[in-house]
């Protein structure tokens, strides 16, 4: 698939309908978010608690995004998906029905908002990671950055479409509209056939995907810098977003009519850098244009801050809306991109985890600012954080991952046990022994650097590597694994890059044929009776 038009992506008429059923959902959201933040004004909430709104929002993406991840990766999208939105669909009508016979109060509409957010953590990353579905290789950069757009293209445009509703209808039917608009995903996926990936071995426990997620993310350096300066950024751009209903409010003297204008100007500015996302990175290198967004939002979300004056702040919200745009949907497609499939859904939890955990945090300290010294200055200070973030490229550049370093090599077939082995057996020890000439070492060790990487990335435990005192050329590597089929599961995710790292080490082996190869059982003899540790050996390990 050309790469020359973003519009050629909609002709694949099954990501045409993901892709407008996840535009109507995020919609949805954005307008009940904007419902929930005049409300709580309207019901004479002090700026923290408007502000709080967003954190309430946030604070369940931050804490829910990675156990949805892992239940997308082991129950598969579709189930997670249908049960989530079903409970969101559920808390959506019972706000709207609050709303309606005005039985609302702060901390009652605070809790409501916290749940719907609890809903979209637990299903947002395997949605997510459908996209994955529709296109060969070579198209998924493309696919993700506008598939990434779907949910910025909403949050910029989509709270306009709220501040009219309010307008008109008040936030009873914002909050109906985020019910009906979630009907689109159940829809889609109610469609979406019931197959899952086959699967020999059986599925990891929820904590143990959880944990395999995070040890993912802490061996990745591109994904963690893609998360610490997501984190960053949000931190300090949320407050345009948390802040904006009041300085349409306090410091341009409008109402609900004035926010949606803002709000409005915002989300062209959005559809505008979405449109031309593409184009621009295909010319310009991924941290030039990063350092370009942030400058541009920074600046006009500072014009935003201290102008008095409407026709102004429209034009600084339309800019903050590209800028924002462009920072958003690079860094969330290089979340996405760097990430095999096994940990997707995962990777992409993690990457949500930052984002909203930055804009919870900046949405609590934006509104703690805004009682204390005004929304003026509680915006204008953290516009001046955004200008400096990209400073971070110095210390946390993102590195644009190959294919090798994502597709798995499937090389390894695991041997054939001599033993009564299943799979749930272990703890599994493998020794794999090396002979190096001394001229060699150096290449070795750094070549075992990155192994080492990789087998504790993929799931490994208690990695060593050791020299023989008596036999200086004898190296043995070692690591540990729960049971059998953690270990097959750690080898099946080796990456065509973590193959060639294998390859090299098998080179620098001075020994008669390839490294010799143990994969043992570990044994305690104080807590059985069985026959000490039997040892396999398979010598094309």
């Amino acid at each position: 698939m050309s790469s020359a038009s973003t519009f050629a992506l909609f002709r694949n008429k099954p990501f045409l309908g993901y892709w407008l059923a996840g535009l109507s959902a995020n919609f949805g959201w954005q307008v009940q978010l904007v419902g929930a933040s005049w409300l709580m004004m309207a019901m004479g909430g002090s700026e923290s608690q408007v502000a709080m709104v967003q954190t309430t929002v946030a604070l369940p993406v931050m804490l829910m995004s990675l156990p949805g991840g892992a239940l997308a990766d082991l129950v598969g999208q579709r189930s997670l998906v249908l049960w989530a939105q079903s409970f969101l669909l559920l808390i959506s009508l019972v706000l709207a029905t609050a709303a309606y016979f005005d039985a609302l109060t702060p901390h009652l509409l605070l809790v409501c908002t916290f749940l719907i957010g609890s809903g979209r953590a637990i299903y947002y990353p395997g949605w997510q990671s459908i996209v994955f579905e529709f296109f060969p290789r070579q198209a998924m950069a493309q696919a993700v950055a506008v598939n990434s757009a779907n949910i910025n293209i909403a949050r910029s445009f989509g709270p306009a479409l709220g501040g009219a509703i309010i307008a008109v209808s008040g936030a009873f039917l914002a909050f109906l509209t985020n019910a009906a608009a979630n009907l689109s995903v159940i829809f889609v996926a109610l469609r979406w056939p019931k197959t899952r990936p086959k699967q020999d071995l059986p599925p990891e426990s929820l904590g143990t995907a959880v944990t395999a997620g995070v040890r993912y993310l802490l061996l990745s350096p591109t994904l963690i810098s893609v998360a610490l300066r997501s984190f960053i950024f949000n931190f300090a751009a949320i407050g345009v977003l948390a802040l904006m209903p009041l300085i349409a409010r306090d410091q341009l003297g409008g109402g609900p009519g004035t926010l949606g204008l803002l709000l409005g100007a915002f989300g062209i500015g959005g559809v505008a850098g979405a449109l031309t996302t593409d184009m621009l990175r295909r010319r310009i290198a991924l941290e030039h244009f990063l350092f370009a967004g942030h400058i541009l939002f920074g600046l006009a979300s500072a014009g935003l801050a201290f102008s008095p004056w409407l026709l102004p702040s429209v034009l600084a919200a339309a800019m903050s809306g590209v800028g924002w745009i462009y920072v958003q949907v690079v860094l969330n497609s290089a979340a996405q991109m760097c990430s095999p499939r096994w940990v997707l859904s995962r990777s992409i939890a993690l990457y949500q985890t930052f984002v909203f955990g930055g804009n919870a945090l900046g949405s609590f300290v934006g509104g703690l600012g805004a009682d204390y010294f005004g929304a003026s200055i509680a915006l204008a200070v953290p516009s001046g954080l955004v200008v400096l973030a990209p400073l971070l490229a110095l210390l946390l550049p993102i590195r644009e991952v190959g294919e090798a370093d994502l597709k798995p090599s499937a090389e390894w077939v695991a041997p054939l046990p001599s033993i009564n082995l299943d799979l749930t057996s272990g703890p599994i020890l493998t020794t794999v022994g090396y002979r190096i000439l001394d001229e060699d070492i150096p290449t070795f060790l750094d070549a075992m650097r990155e192994k080492r990487r990789n087998r504790l990335r993929d799931g490994a435990a208690r990695w060593t590597l050791s020299r023989d005192i008596l036999d200086p050329m004898l190296w043995f590597e070692r690591f540990k694994v729960a049971n059998w089929a953690a270990a097959q599961r750690m080898h099946a995710r080796l990456t065509l890059s973590g193959a060639q790292a294998i390859e090299t080490l098998r080179n620098l082996h001075q020994g008669p044929g390839r490294p010799e190869v143990h994969y043992e059982l570990v044994r305690d003899p104080e807590a059985t009776k069985s026959l000490p540790p039997i040892f396999m050996s398979d010598l094309h390990g």
